[in-house]
């Protein structure tokens, strides 16, 4: 039996907000799924918008450098690929790739139902 091709049960989507200022964070919803538009260094990147350690959202939280700091317990989270830097956070956030497409940004998700 085929597989299916690696990236095919994922889909590009616009990202709805704009790119926040250089260290600054802004929230946004693609159907269930909650995201977080990161500006670190003055490139993209996005996180599923949940703290890997209490589940809330990282929004308002701020970046050093590419170092994204939870606004609730201080805990930190490399934007560039979620790894855990500090504590309390010790597991991995997850994120999504991002590309430009013209003058919007769009994120690389799961399939989402309504949007395929």
């Amino acid at each position: 039996m085929a597989s299916a091709a690696p990236g095919a049960d994922r889909e590009w989507v616009e990202i709805p907000v704009s790119l926040p200022v250089v260290g600054q964070t802004a929230a946004f919803q693609v159907g269930e799924l909650a995201l977080l538009l990161c500006n670190a260094e003055g490139t993209a990147y996005v996180l599923h918008d949940e703290c890997p350690h209490v589940r809330t959202s990282m929004a308002g939280g701020l970046i050093r450098g590419v170092i994204l700091e939870c606004p609730l317990h201080g805990g930190l989270i490399d934007v560039r690929d979620g790894a855990p830097k500090g504590m309390p956070i010790r597991r991995s956030g997850t994120c999504y790739a991002v590309r430009s497409n013209g003058a919007a940004l769009e994120v690389k998700i799961p399939l989402v139902s309504g949007h395929a």
